[in-house]
């Protein structure tokens, strides 16, 4: 990797020391997606994976003070980035990028590379990762294997159809189909109750 993008990797290794359903991993993922799309879709890399890297920056002031966490990304990813000596023509776009990449965001990403990273972002949500996600993210809400389901359908089963790029629209199907065949083994299961 680029050693100014290790640099920042390392910056977001400080904020996010934590693990959970939007912990390091999740960016890892995230930053591997927006690298494998970005290049099939022609994205510039100088924005992408910076953005990639930094767009759950403020998820813990989020969880702290409710502060919505693609607003205040953004405005720290400028201020770090330009902490930094980044190219300051890349750094709009880059905040842009994180400011739009939520699910819930009111304002939609204009960019490619805005919405690389808003695709990358859902596609992690979907799959075998996406439902380890799910439970994980149940867990640390302390509620059940039900709320989990609920989620798949208030959110995650929509997520396909809001896929901005080719590619990611293509991984989404793939990685739908998958939680579509365990929604339907788990219901099986779940209906399994000793006589």
């Amino acid at each position: 990797m680029d050693p100014v993008h290790e640099q920042i990797r390392g910056y977001v290794r400080t904020a996010l020391t934590r693990p959970g359903s939007h912990g390091l991993d999740h960016v890892e993922r995230v930053t591997a997606l927006c690298e494998r799309i970005g290049a099939a879709e022609g994205a510039e890399m100088a924005v992408l994976v910076p953005a990639a890297l930094l767009h759950d920056i403020a998820r813990p002031l989020e969880k702290e003070q409710g502060i919505p966490h693609e607003q205040e990304g953004a405005r720290m990813a400028e201020e770090y980035l330009e902490s930094i000596g980044y190219d300051a023509t890349a750094i709009p776009a880059i905040a842009a990028a994180v400011r739009t990449h939520r699910f819930r965001s009111a304002e939609k990403p204009v960019s490619l590379e805005a919405r690389v990273l808003s695709d990358a972002d859902k596609l992690d949500a979907l799959g075998a990762v996406g439902i380890a996600r799910t439970f994980m993210r149940a867990g640390e809400h302390g509620t059940t294997i039900a709320d989990g389901i609920d989620h798949f359908h208030e959110k995650l089963l929509r997520l396909p159809g809001l896929m901005y790029t080719e590619t990611g629209r293509q991984i989404a199907e793939d990685r739908h189909a998958f939680l579509v065949q365990f929604l339907d083994r788990l219901a099986e299961e779940m209906a399994d109750r000793p006589e």
